[in-house]
């Protein structure tokens, strides 16, 4: 009879440490793989309702709008750099090795998404514009202090 009860201890205790592990790793994944939109003052300064500012190295998204005369573009490669602002003024770097969309341009609104490799310097892995002159993407608008325009798939 002993020898069953220890069977069971042994056998609901790898149970217990295996559900464990798997939650653990499950949650580690969905961590790392978070993208949190900011804007360049959230950046610099903290999210407004926590303080919490990206760290180096973390995955995120940026929106704003396109600094004008702010964009270097490498002759020889695909390699841009360019800044992104919002309304506070506060600036981003955004270093970019890949084709910018066609309807990227100084001044409009975008959003990148990347690795913030330094305090105020984004290394970016995909660059999205605005879709038209009166559009801008939700989270850039708020920031902005704007209204966005809803286009006719957003109305329900």
């Amino acid at each position: 009879m002993n020898l069953r009860r220890k069977k069971r201890l042994i056998l609901a205790s790898t149970l217990i440490l295996g559900v464990a592990a798997a939650v653990s790793l499950m949650l580690y994944a969905l961590n790392s793989n978070l993208n949190l939109f900011y804007t360049p003052s959230e950046i610099v300064n903290g999210k407004k309702d926590s303080g919490v500012k990206p760290t180096i190295g973390q995955r995120i998204r940026i929106g704003g709008m396109v600094t004008v005369g702010s964009l270097k573009r490498d002759p020889k490669s695909l390699h841009v750099e360019f800044a992104v602002h919002d309304a506070d003024g506060h600036q981003i770097i955004v270093v970019y090795d890949n084709l910018l969309p066609d309807l990227f341009r100084e001044g409009q609104g975008i959003v990148a998404q990347g690795v913030l490799i330094a305090p105020n310097r984004l290394q970016a892995t995909e660059v999205l514009a605005k879709h038209d002159e009166e559009y801008m993407p939700p989270e850039v608008a708020e920031a902005m202090g704007k209204g966005h325009k809803k286009l006719e798939y957003d109305k329900q």
